[in-house]
């Protein structure tokens, strides 16, 4: 068993600067209290508005936030936005849940051939890894 929490990193990330008309597709790297942090083949300046949208759940996550910082790293970006709304962060960590669920459910399926519903996948996710799933205050990178 892991002593942490992995973030899957094949999570979808939709994104759009308010300066700019076209939206892009990115993945996720993880969600923090406040705010969160995605990968990106663009630059974005720290200050810039920004719309977000993880499609992967229903309803689809939407908020706004500001991007804080942006390093570059390997090739891409790693950029960090914080929610300009408090109630966006809290949405943001039970949607970060249920990426962790969906990706148990479908790494379950490619290791070990058994296909979960979303309610067994979230009972099996909930009893091995919701005790260790960081809180809002654990301050992840």
């Amino acid at each position: 068993m892991r002593n942490y929490i992995r973030h899957p990193s094949d999570i979808p990330i939709d994104f759009q600067p308010e300066e700019l008309a076209e939206a892009h597709s990115e993945r996720l790297k993880n969600v923090s209290q406040g705010g969160l942090a995605f990968y990106s083949s663009t630059p974005l300046s720290p200050g810039c508005l920004i719309r977000v949208k993880i499609p992967l759940v229903k309803p689809v996550f939407q908020a706004v936030g500001r991007v804080t910082w942006c390093h570059a790293r390997d090739g891409h970006f790693e950029i960090g936005i914080e929610f300009l709304d408090q109630d966006d962060a809290f949405r943001a960590r039970m949607v970060e849940q249920l990426c962790h669920i969906e990706h148990y459910r479908q790494q379950v399926l490619a290791e070990q051939g058994r296909q979960l519903s979303s309610e067994q996948a979230a009972a099996e996710w909930i009893q091995r890894f919701a005790p260790d799933f960081p809180g809002p205050d654990d301050g992840q990178d």
